[in-house]
């Protein structure tokens, strides 16, 4: 299986170069048209490369009740005592497994924002478990990348630390904030690679802010930048 790692502000799969360009598939995991078979996967990873796109980023939690589409209780990867869900879990692995095949990689987003918001959490203990044996499960899935969560920072060092000190070499990040929110010092300089959401339409010009926010990040601490969710504008409603 082929593996990502980083070179300077770049990143690299297998030592060569990797032009990173992702879209955001939330809901992958729990998809039951993209999930139907391998074969079935294949394609539509066949699809999403045909269109110039060589990263997915999932979510490990679709579980919150604000009326996102298809999401449920049960869509987790995580149970209370931060043991993990055997059947998404298999799932994941499989889909890193296609698109590896397909020669790309996947960003898996453990945690989500919106769930904490909706009173979806874990204890600290749970969710330190969660992110190591989430960890230890992913070691011959090199083309994975973790992102700590969706938008939130709660113990995001610590998890990330709890994740390097499973799997040293896996590629860790978070989401800090809100678009904007760009982390602060320790935040940065612990991730390997940062995924803040730039500012979006209500901060003016963003096409001009948001690669600012990016190109500043990208001096002063010397390793990749990705914008998950690069000025978006969507619908107000879920659904």
């Amino acid at each position: 299986m082929a593996e990502i790692n980083i070179q300077g502000t770049s990143f690299m799969r297998d030592g060569e170069y990797f032009e990173y360009i992702g879209v955001s598939f939330f809901n992958a995991i729990y998809n039951p048209s993209f999930n139907a078979s391998s074969s079935a996967r294949r394609g539509w990873l066949e699809k999403f490369k045909r269109y110039g796109i060589n990263a997915l980023r999932l979510w490990g939690q679709w579980d919150c009740p604000r009326g996102f589409v298809d999401s449920t209780p049960a869509t987790t990867l995580y149970k209370q005592d931060g043991s993990l869900n055997e059947v998404p879990l298999a799932r994941l692995k499989e889909i890193a497994a296609d698109a590896d095949a397909a020669g790309m990689v996947i960003e898996l987003a453990m945690f989500a924002r919106e769930s904490w918001d909706e009173g979806i959490r874990l204890a600290d203990e749970a969710y330190t478990r969660a992110a190591t044996n989430l960890a230890v499960e992913l070691r011959p899935y090199r083309n994975v990348l973790l992102q700590v969560w969706n938008e939130h920072d709660y113990r995001a060092v610590e998890l990330a630390k709890a994740i390097k000190a499973a799997d040293q070499k896996r590629l860790v990040s978070n989401s800090p904030g809100w678009a904007g929110v760009l982390g602060d010092e320790q935040h940065n300089l612990t991730m390997d690679y940062l995924t803040p959401h730039t500012s979006r339409q209500g901060s003016g010009r963003t096409w001009e802010i948001a690669p600012r926010e990016i190109s500043s990040l990208l001096g002063k601490y010397g390793k990749p930048v990705i914008d998950d969710e690069p000025a978006r504008c969507g619908t107000a409603k879920f659904g």
